[in-house]
């Protein structure tokens, strides 16, 4: 054999060792497929779109039915206040005191000045009286003709004279007496009273502060009675009627909704959103007030939309998903976008496609990649 022959022989040797050198360890690290962990007793539900009410959302603000800002009628010092804020308060109550030693100064002279007129009312009337006495004897002499005429008239003068003057003292009377009520009332004003009984929410002043005709004092609210004030579009308005039963949620009182009325729609729209503004009675609730922010809920009929039952939604994190089945059975945890919830469905927005098989109540566990015997 030639050297070339024994060169390509000796190659073709070492070339067959090799590939099966190679292929030894090529099945000696073979792996078979992992086999996915089966679940079993598991119910599944499958996403179907269904008929479901369809609301408009209406956000609004809780305010009390009857609110008032009280203030000052008279200029002066507040010497004391009693009442502050979260005070529940009667109607009537004394919430400031303002320095009232000028209006009582002047209701002592408005009470001198009435003594001083009843005492010549009094007068007068007996001065009347003697005159109108006399001119009646005066009266029969002259129709004797025992007197002149002009010693009649003369009498007759002084009567209507005393009969002026009463009645110029009873006039006097009445305007002391005016006074008197005047400042009277006058000195009622240095009391800031509650005009209806409910609760402080604002002080607007201390004792020390110079009240003032108009200067709110405090601002006080009917915590019996609350409603909620909301806007609704020109285009959704005719949905809303008065008298209309409405539920209504107030986010700070839990997942709770109350039976409201509405009780007043704004016949004028705001010119600036073309909305208008939609009161909506609240029931009483002792949790109820000014400023919560609320939800009123007006219907538009029914829509179809894909729902599946609450219990199927798992939380990761912020984040929202549910376990969908594939073709294998197999489970995979799949966000999801969630619409409004009845309660005991949910709507699906987007993540799922009606159809699509989900674990109903995956609760804790972990079934992500494991393959789901459903149960029957």
């Amino acid at each position: 054999m030639s050297l070339r022959n024994r060169a390509a022989t000796a190659a073709l040797v070492v070339s067959a060792g090799l590939s099966g050198a190679l292929s030894g360890c090529s099945n000696e690290h073979r792996t078979e497929p992992v086999v996915p962990e089966t679940v079993s007793d598991v119910s599944v539900v499958v996403a179907q779109k269904m008929a479901v009410p369809d609301w408009l959302e209406a956000v609004g603000t809780v305010e009390a039915e009857q609110t008032s800002q009280v203030s000052s009628q008279v200029i002066g010092n507040i010497v004391g206040i009693r009442a502050q804020e979260g005070d529940l308060v009667q109607s009537g109550q004394i919430l400031a005191i303002i320095d009232d030693a000028q209006t009582r100064s002047t209701v002592d002279q408005a009470t001198a000045a009435l003594a001083a007129a009843e005492k010549e009312v009094t007068a007068s009337d007996s001065d009347f009286a003697l005159a109108e006495a006399t001119l009646k004897r005066y009266q029969q002499l002259y129709t004797k003709k025992s007197v002149s005429p002009q010693e009649f008239d003369e009498i007759k003068a002084r009567c209507q004279s005393a009969e002026a003057r009463r009645d110029m003292a009873r006039a006097g009377q009445s305007e002391a007496s005016a006074a008197l009520t005047q400042a009277r009332t006058a000195l009622g004003y240095t009391r800031i009273r509650a005009p209806f009984a409910g609760m402080i929410t604002e002080k607007w002043a201390d004792s020390g502060t110079l009240a003032s005709p108009g200067m709110p004092i405090f601002t006080i609210e009917d915590t019996r009675s609350y409603r909620l004030e909301t806007q609704i579009d020109e285009s959704d308005i005719r949905l809303v009627r008065v008298g209309q039963a409405v539920p209504v949620a107030i986010d700070s009182l839990g997942n709770v909704q109350l039976s409201a009325k509405v009780v007043q729609i704004v016949p004028a729209a705001d010119p600036a959103s073309r909305s208008f503004l939609v009161k909506v009675k609240l029931p009483a609730d002792t949790r109820l007030r000014s400023g919560l922010f609320g939800r009123a809920y007006f219907s538009r009929g029914e829509r179809r939309a894909l729902v599946i039952p609450r219990t199927c939604v798992v939380w990761r994190g912020q984040l929202q998903g549910v376990y969908a089945l594939d073709a294998n059975q197999v489970a995979e945890l799949r966000y999801v976008s969630f619409g409004k919830s009845d309660g005991e469905k949910v709507e699906v927005l987007s993540g799922l496609e009606e159809g699509d098989q989900v674990v109903a109540s995956p609760g804790e566990r972990e079934l992500g990649g494991k393959r789901i015997a459903i149960q029957p």
